[in-house]
């Protein structure tokens, strides 16, 4: 019994492990409230940068973490234990493998009193470099 729960330890361990190291993200995220009321900041867009999101499997550690659970789960002598790695293995290289990726754009934009906004949009930036905006509690818009 102690070594059934000890394996179903090891494979909790391996399984996180997995999570944790058969993928790379990276993600920045901010958020700007306005406060209430009906005002508006006329200002004019500096610059737009875009920003690639690019999460990537790991086919080689999910199959070796994969490998390592089956073995484990599938306990045994000889052919038992190979099938487990075998399999697991193979699932955890499909389950690791592939890619994703997103863009954001930063708007920086100079309002009219001398300081300084920078903006994020999913998928595609609603302005130019140059563009006169205004921002007001609904959000930044063209001018």
């Amino acid at each position: 019994m102690t070594s059934s729960i000890s394996r179903a330890v090891v494979a909790l361990v391996v399984a996180t492990s997995c999570v944790v190291g058969c993928a790379t993200t990276e993600t920045t995220s901010t958020t700007w409230v306005a406060p209430t009321g009906t005002w508006t900041r006329p200002g004019t867009v500096e610059s737009i940068r875009e920003i690639t999101q690019r999460v990537e499997g790991n086919p080689a550690g999910g199959a070796l973490l994969g490998a390592l659970i089956g073995g484990i789960l599938f306990h045994g002598r000889g052919p038992a234990t190979l099938f487990g790695a075998a399999t697991g293995a193979a699932i955890g290289a499909a389950a690791s493998s592939g890619t994703a990726e997103t863009h954001s754009f930063q708007v920086l934009v100079r309002f009219d009193d001398g300081d300084y906004g920078m903006f994020v949009f999913g998928g595609a930036s609603p302005f130019r470099p140059g563009e006169p905006v205004v921002l007001t509690p609904q959000g930044l818009m063209r001018r």
